[in-house]
């Protein structure tokens, strides 16, 4: 209840503010300068604004908004989240939410892997004609075990019969889920269940009363089904999770198939067996064919229209429980953020004596060693040359949906197990970055990738906070609302951030780029901010009676003004930055300067160490000397008077 209030207050106050400070604008003096830096003071409403907006933006991230609203949301959503899991298998061999049959992907994927290795065998250097010879042979009739389980003729009646006895299993739990009494709860069984949930406690408590004492909540969302609805989506989950196991155990094998397979694998044993320890290398590719082959034989592959009916019958129990879902999914998907509770799965989580000043000499030659390509740290070299196609970077800018939207249907597998590309196809392997063009030169290694790192999160933070900066030193609004903001989360250490930025976003290159822009960010918004409301008015009025614009006096008095304290702002933040990325990179991540000094610490390696530290002071004097260039350059009138 008290949440409920706290919230509404806070969003009578946020409209009754905005209300206030827009009929304030509108009695404002029409002939107010623009650029005056009396524009931007006061303004207690949009103060008020702007901290209410915080504590919103708290209460809903730490979910305690639906907890007020809607308390028993959660509970019916961990059982929804128990479908979706009990349906992923089954869904898992459908272009249901993929692009193509299961089938079709597997067959694509190991034709694909016997082409490349029978050229290997064919452009081999170690290997002897006869060599050659044979293990083609077994290439082929390896290629040629596909055919055998797509072909409808060969699938063997007692598949078939298994395959309709599934679908009817689902047909029959779509006409009971439709009933308002599912899943028939007898009344020991509704007391037993209204037992365990009195006992697990609900959302939101820490400690449940448990005969003579209390126990400690252990969920953070409450598991068993509290509701009637939460009943229903529990049920047909086991139900699902049956057939689901039942589904995955099925093998299109035929007796064609089974004695095809044997024999590829006997004859590839024998000859494996027959040779000496001279021929590894064909003793090596006989092995890797036979890994395909095991492959096939364990994979789900079926006839292109198999599981046609199997596929209507998900489809449909599919839409029926999104819709028996109703409300729910606008509130999981509009109050449960960071993920929401559906997508976090069945656990319905909230949101897991060394030398230490080495010789100068051992430094030097460990860097040295390290400075090599073949060497490097961890397999990856400082900084080297590597050589990617064209269309690795076409794939990288192009999004997949280019694909997607295009009429038609992605290509299907034949009964030859072939599959036959068209136009929508050869688009997905232009977006994908799938096919090949010429290769160029492009930077790689650790020093490179902390490099970017920190340039891609300096140039967002430069993109987004000079221009918020000006509009703030310009703007009483603007200056009322984002300062709480800004000045909430700018005194709080960039580390403190790490782990929860790292656990959302991950620790690949998003994540870091991320926490270096709200770095750079605060820095760049009051460096701008500072420049833009210390321009002296004189030159704006001056601008005016020129019969200049807001545009003309934004761009050639107001932005050069504000350029020393905005180019300063960007040596700050750079700065800022790298002490940043390296601690991220130090906390996860797999490559950078940050990851080196990680792993060197674990291992007691005082000289990476220090050549790390090396490293990241020649990276920011190289940004501080660029820097001090661009402003020699820029605003050489600085200090000039």
């Amino acid at each position: 209840m008290l949440t409920q209030i706290i919230t509404i207050l806070i969003l009578v106050s946020i409209v009754g503010c905005i209300l206030y400070g827009r009929k304030l604008i509108r009695t404002e003096k029409i002939d107010a300068v623009f650029g005056n830096p009396e524009r931007a003071k006061g303004g207690t409403h949009w103060v008020i604004v702007g901290s209410s907006a915080i504590l919103l933006i708290w209460l809903y991230y730490s979910w305690d908004i639906a907890k007020g609203f809607y308390p028993k949301s959660a509970n019916e959503l961990c059982q929804v989240a128990k479908i979706n899991e009990s349906l992923l298998g089954l869904k898992y061999q459908f272009p249901i939410e993929e692009r193509e049959f299961k089938s079709t992907s597997i067959i694509k994927i190991e034709n694909k892997n016997l082409q490349k290795i029978s050229n290997e065998i064919k452009n081999s250097k170690d290997l002897n004609s006869q060599q050659k010879t044979v293990l083609i042979g077994f290439v082929n009739k390896t290629g040629q075990l596909i055919p055998l389980l797509t072909k409808d003729n060969l699938m063997e009646m007692e598949t078939k019969q298994k395959i309709e006895g599934i679908t009817e299993k689902i047909n029959l739990l779509i006409e009971n889920f439709k009933k308002p009494d599912y899943p028939f709860e007898t009344e020991e069984e509704l007391n037993n269940r209204l037992q365990a949930v009195k006992e697990q406690g609900e959302w939101g408590i820490t400690t449940v009363s448990a005969g003579t004492g209390s126990i400690e909540n252990t969920f953070e969302v409450p598991l068993v089904p509290a509701t009637d609805r939460g009943l229903k989506f529990n049920a047909a989950a086991e139900e699902l999770k049956a057939i689901d196991e039942e589904f995955f155990k099925l093998r299109n094998h035929n007796p064609q198939f089974k004695s095809s397979v044997k024999q590829v694998k006997d004859e590839i044993k024998a000859y494996r067996a027959g040779l000496d320890d001279s021929e590894e290398v064909a003793s090596t590719y006989a092995k890797n064919i036979v890994k395909i082959t095991r492959r096939i034989e364990f994979a789900s592959i079926y006839p292109p229209n198999a599981l046609n009916n199997m596929q209507k019958a998900i489809v449909e129990f599919d839409n029926l429980q999104k819709s028996e879902q109703g409300g729910l999914r606008i509130i999981d998907l509009l109050l449960f953020p960071a993920g929401t509770i559906v997508s976090s799965g069945t656990s319905c989580s909230e949101q897991g004596s060394g030398r230490w000043l080495p010789k100068p000499s051992d430094t030097l030659n460990k860097f040295i060693l390290m400075s090599k390509p073949s060497v490097g740290y961890k397999n990856i070299p400082l900084l080297w040359i590597d050589m990617m196609d064209v269309s690795k970077i076409i794939g990288f800018i192009l999004p997949d949906w280019i694909a997607d939207v295009l009429p038609g249907e992605y290509p299907i597998h034949t009964n030859d197990g072939v599959v036959k590309q068209n136009f929508k196809g050869k688009v997905l392997k232009i977006v994908t970055g799938d096919f090949k063009l010429f290769k160029i030169p492009v930077p790689y290694g650790h020093i490179w990738d902390s490099f970017l790192r920190v340039f891609l999160g300096l140039v967002f933070g430069i993109i987004i906070g000079v221009p918020l900066g000006l509009f703030m030193g310009l703007n009483r609004f603007a200056k009322g609302f984002f300062d709480p903001l800004i000045e909430l989360y700018r005194p709080v250490p960039p580390l403190a951030w790490a782990p929860l930025i790292i656990s959302v976003l991950g620790i690949d290159n998003t994540g870091k780029v991320f926490l270096l822009f709200m770095v750079s960010l605060s820095i760049m918004i009051i460096s701008a901010r500072a420049g833009a409301s210390g321009t002296q008015l004189s030159k704006i009025h001056a601008a005016h009676s020129l019969g200049a614009s807001k545009k003309q006096i934004l761009r050639y008095v107001i932005f050069p003004n504000s350029l020393p304290e905005i180019l300063t702002g960007i040596r700050v933040a750079v700065g800022m930055c790298w002490g940043t990325l390296v601690a991220a990179e130090f906390l996860a991540g797999t490559t950078g300067i940050g990851f080196v000094e990680n792993v060197a610490k674990k291992y007691f390696q005082y000289e990476v160490i220090w050549i790390t530290i090396f490293i990241m002071g020649m990276l920011g004097l190289l940004f501080d000397v660029t820097l001090r260039k661009i402003i020699d350059k820029t605003i050489p009138w600085r200090g000039k008077g």
